[in-house]
């Protein structure tokens, strides 16, 4: 990104290649659909590319990639809530689409749509650290620097996070 920053703007597309799957992965376990998380993936280059100066070079890079993708997110859905635009597709309606080796691993479990649907009750807030927790395995000093928040306060904010899915996962198990 140093290299982006001093005007190496083919080293962009390298940056594209290396983390289009996972901010793809990223906005899908957000709730969006398949074509929006890759609208949403473009974005946040453009923004990468706009905002260049911004980086300082300190921390890790993806850290500070993920807080404009967590941006990107929230403009996207300030914009069409205020545009009434409905977007009602969630990741459990749409099987097989992303690439996200995280679902994968959940597949193999056999509970995949109970999760996914589980994932999808959770406010907002709390499916995000979870996402960037658990499917983007982020540590927490990364996570904190995201949203804005203490190492200590992302613990508990996945932990109570994961305590919530659970909650809500076993209620859907007994229905």
């Amino acid at each position: 990104m140093l290299k982006v920053k001093n005007g190496d703007l083919d080293k962009l597309g390298l940056l594209y290649e290396r983390y289009k799957k996972k901010l793809f992965g990223f906005f899908y376990n957000l709730g969006n659909n398949p074509s929006v998380s890759e609208d949403l993936v473009q974005n946040v280059f453009v923004r990468i590319l706009k905002y260049k100066a911004s980086y300082s070079g300190e921390g890790i890079f993806a850290a500070w990639m993920f807080s404009m993708a967590r941006n990107v997110n929230y403009d996207y859905h300030k914009k069409t809530s205020s545009e009434k635009i409905s977007r009602d597709v969630s990741p459990e309606d749409i099987k097989g689409k992303a690439e996200d080796y995280l679902n994968e691993a959940i597949e193999v479990d056999g509970n995949a749509n109970m999760v996914r649907k589980a994932l999808g009750m959770l406010p907002k807030e709390k499916r995000e650290v979870l996402v960037l927790s658990k499917y983007r395995e982020m540590k927490f000093s990364e996570i904190a620097k995201v949203i804005g928040c203490t190492e200590g306060a992302a613990k508990v904010r996945v932990h109570r996070a994961l305590k919530d899915l659970r909650t809500i996962f076993l209620q859907m198990e007994i229905n």
